[in-house]
């Protein structure tokens, strides 16, 4: 009789732990983490994107002609050239078929020639921001001005596929007062362009300079210098 209890019992206790077993595998499945989704990948910050525009910028009040004073780049073709670049003045105007564009015309000298480059910066909706679209868009050159007074100079950013570049304008051929190189130098530095990647471009008398504009032809170069 005994013996027969303790059959019962081993049976009964085999179907217990085999229920149990079952309830484990079937509980397991029910808590089970779904796989969690990858985040999405943030978007990637460049240079440009942490240089913000001046304030309220009035985009008609650039509208005009700019002297070149001072670049601040590592493009390879200043860096090799840098102490033989020429005066160069660009003139901004709005083009005659669209609102959202403005044109720029870039007049220098290149082997003792004149040339103009014509190129079309399109307005964005950031004021201030503008782009100079490429055959594609990592081609784009992105354009921040990032300071002006309007009357007297204007500090304006360049970005090429991660690359910047800073150009300070005048809007006369005279220099500018001291405070403002500063200024400029300073801005220069956070972008980790030091002063051994300053170039200053010639300052001659507006004589010279109404030369260059008045004999430039039409012919188009690529703009090696201003980028």
């Amino acid at each position: 009789m005994a013996g027969l209890w303790r059959c019962i019992l081993a049976v009964v206790m085999l179907m217990c732990v085999h229920l149990w077993d079952s309830a484990e595998a079937v509980g397991g499945a029910k808590s089970r983490p779904r796989p969690q989704r990858r985040p999405p990948k943030k978007p990637k910050i460049t240079p440009i994107d942490l240089t913000q525009p001046e304030q309220d910028i009035d985009i008609e009040r650039m509208l005009g002609t700019w002297y070149l004073l001072n670049t601040a780049s590592k493009c390879s073709y200043l860096i090799n050239h840098g102490t033989k670049v020429e005066p160069t003045v660009i003139t901004i105007t709005r083009t005659a078929t669209s609102n959202e564009t403005l044109s720029v015309s870039t007049k220098t000298r290149h082997n003792h020639q004149c040339w103009e480059i014509l190129q079309v910066y399109h307005l964005t909706s950031v004021p201030g921001r503008l782009t100079l679209k490429g055959s594609h868009p990592e081609q784009n050159i992105e354009i921040v001005i990032g300071d002006t007074d309007y009357n007297s100079y204007a500090i304006m950013y360049y970005q090429k596929q991660g690359k910047i570049t800073m150009k300070l304008y005048g809007k006369s051929v005279d220099n500018l007062p001291e405070p403002l190189l500063t200024k400029f130098e300073e801005l220069a530095a956070k972008q980790n362009l030091q002063r051994a990647y300053h170039f200053p471009f010639p300052t001659y008398s507006m004589a010279n300079f109404t030369l260059i504009i008045q004999n430039t032809n039409s012919n188009l170069i690529s703009c090696k210098l201003a980028f």
